[in-house]
């Protein structure tokens, strides 16, 4: 029984002992939080500083770019894997067939910052959905009018074939759209400082 309470009076001071190495432990973490603060303040102010460089420095114009899943997709893909310089300014959507592509859609990401909207689908011949290239150029003659009716600049959308071996133009074809872009300046539509381009999984709703 004295060997049962001396050991207890002897744990006392181990757990106490424990105790005072975690107080001693947590004012090491307190820089670690306080820099977590810093780089959170950070992220937090980012897309400020980058708004700013966008308003003050040299125009880089926002691009959303429609690009079939079955040729011109692949030809994005297989310009990045050749290491062909083209600019990044795109943020590309791939959709099934470009002939989805509704004038709503380009309407819409007019509306949410793009100062330009890409729509790339197959070459009539190489159309996976026979038709659906046809379906495309018809969609994009729709959305030229509406953009003209609109007295939007009409180089600010664009409509290209391109086949999934053509790689090449689509690099061609993203540096004329960017330079052109660049020419123009900031689209007339994008409302305010939007910062960074943001676009839904769904950029528009198609009712045909």
């Amino acid at each position: 029984m004295g060997s049962k309470a001396k050991s207890g009076k002897r744990a006392a001071p181990r757990q106490s002992g424990q105790a005072k190495k975690a107080k001693k432990r947590r004012p090491a973490a307190g820089p670690g939080r306080a820099a977590g603060s810093r780089r959170g303040r950070a992220r937090r102010t980012a897309p400020a500083r980058k708004r700013t460089a966008r308003a003050e420095g040299e125009f880089e114009p926002r691009v959303v770019a429609f690009a079939c899943n079955w040729c011109s997709y692949p030809a994005a893909d297989a310009a990045g894997i050749n290491k062909m310089q083209y600019p990044p300014n795109a943020r590309i959507i791939r959709v099934m067939c470009a002939g989805r592509i509704h004038p709503a859609f380009v309407l819409r990401a007019l509306e949410l910052g793009a100062d330009g909207v890409l729509v790339s689908g197959c070459h009539f011949a190489d159309c996976h959905y026979l038709f659906g290239a046809r379906r495309a150029a018809e969609q994009f003659e729709k959305t030229a009018e509406i953009v003209r009716m609109l007295g939007i600049e009409k180089e600010r959308v664009r409509f290209e074939q391109i086949s999934a071996a053509e790689a090449p133009k689509f690099v061609k074809v993203m540096h004329e759209f960017v330079d052109d872009l660049k020419r123009l300046g900031p689209s007339p539509l994008a409302g305010g400082d939007v910062g960074d381009l943001q676009v839904p999984g769904a950029v528009g709703d198609e009712s045909t």
